[in-house]
């Protein structure tokens, strides 16, 4: 470089491609975890990404499909077609549809096929070299996968195959205990951020905020260029204070036969 001469910025990233690639990433930590779980797998078609988990307990949680946006009523028709053959083919008959909801016509499209919404998460992501505030003091604990587990509330035995080098895992202490967690994932230089929880005692103290935090400036240190996310009504402010922008709603449609206590999480 020149002497004088300034570094230029970096490149600007709409709210669309931040959308498409926080997508990307979470269909590829869907594939991430198909690699440990038996039958699981995570298949690209035109025009959606198909999770399929045939075994419990991940049966219950990870049988979603991302569909693409803007498609041509041909491209709407035969990318839901696949999606059902491949979870009729697997005997899932409970499974999600992830559609932003700016996607009017695909769904309508599954409305008229018998689709039901279930519930719907926020899209948010963020340029990493928008980050100012500084990483937070955060007392950290070991990164096990069982406590991460423990913490959020779910079965122990979920993903038991995994190796958590995959992940970039953190389990944050407060006063002597375990309180919190949250993993990232990266793929094509996005972290996708997931599973951030606070057990109930220690929530409002801000330490779901520390987790989040670390986990941007951990992926800033390891070379990511954005940062996204999928959040529940709850946790939306936490994330935009963050510096997460609001990308639209995923809405999650389901069979409406199986629309009733379906979770997609």
């Amino acid at each position: 470089m020149r002497p004088g001469r300034l570094t230029p910025p970096p490149a600007a990233v709409t709210e669309t491609e931040l959308y498409e690639r926080g997508m990307r990433t979470a269909a590829a930590c869907w594939a991430a975890f198909a690699g440990s779980t038996s039958g699981a797998a995570v298949h690209r078609l035109p025009h959606v990404f198909v999770a399929v988990f045939p075994n419990e307990p991940e049966r219950s949680i990870y049988n979603n499909a991302i569909l693409d946006r803007d498609l041509a009523p041909a491209e709407r028709a035969a990318a839901l077609e696949a999606m059902e053959e491949l979870y009729a083919a697997a005997g899932v008959k409970r499974f999600a549809a992830w559609v932003h909801e700016d996607d009017h016509a695909m769904r309508e499209q599954l409305l008229r096929r018998g689709y039901a919404v279930d519930t719907a998460t926020r899209a948010m992501g963020m340029r990493l070299a928008d980050v100012t505030r500084p990483r937070p003091a955060l007392e950290l604990a070991a990164a096990d996968w069982r406590e991460h587990l423990r913490l959020i509330g779910v079965a122990p035995d979920l993903l038991s195959g995994l190796d958590p080098a995959t992940l970039q895992l953190v389990v944050a202490r407060r006063g002597g205990e375990n309180v919190g967690t949250g993993f990232g994932f990266d793929h094509e230089g996005d972290c996708g951020i997931y599973n951030v929880g606070t057990l109930e005692h220690a929530r409002r103290q801000g330490v779901g905020s520390a987790v989040t935090s670390v986990l941007v400036h951990d992926a800033i240190g390891r070379g990511c260029r954005t940062a996204s996310l999928q959040s529940t009504p709850t946790a939306e402010r936490m994330y935009a204070a963050a510096g997460f922008r609001d990308l639209g709603r995923i809405i999650e449609y389901v069979p409406a036969q199986t629309s009733c206590g379906l979770t997609s999480r």
